[in-house]
């Protein structure tokens, strides 16, 4: 994998990252907490492979990092060591929160962690946990 150091980093890959709506939604889902690969399926609507290489997209860019526990893919936002684009995605994440759609699809994140068993794809899947926000 490559190297995210301040000294080399990307910024085009980056920008290619916060580029594409469905990572910006999977981005603001994150923010702020660690979410199991699942809920972004169900939260989305999109299929799992489709999902999984948006997550990867958003890795190679530096932005995310995953974590797995048993079967379940965990992925949560890492700040980039870069400032600069550690100042973007922070700025990127502060606009999401204030978009309608983007929301919307946290509170269908938070719906859905309070009654997982309503939705079968989520049944035995682990809950989001908070984690520190890249700004922090």
């Amino acid at each position: 994998m490559k190297s995210h150091s301040a000294k080399n980093y990307n910024l085009g890959l980056l920008f290619a990252a916060l580029a594409d709506r469905t990572r910006l939604r999977l981005l603001n889902l994150m923010n702020g907490r660690e979410v199991c690969v699942c809920y972004f399926v169900a939260i989305l609507g999109q299929s799992q492979p489709k999902i999984s290489r948006h997550l990867a997209y958003l890795r190679r860019a530096g932005i995310v990092v995953a974590r797995r526990e048993g079967r379940w893919m965990h992925y949560s936002i890492e700040a980039p060591k870069h400032g600069g684009a550690a100042r973007i995605l922070t700025e990127t994440l502060a606009v999401l929160s204030n978009d309608r759609a983007m929301q919307a699809d946290r509170a269908k994140l938070n719906q859905a962690c309070c009654a997982p068993q309503k939705l079968i794809a989520l049944q035995g899947a682990p809950l989001p946990i908070a984690v520190e926000t890249p700004s922090s």
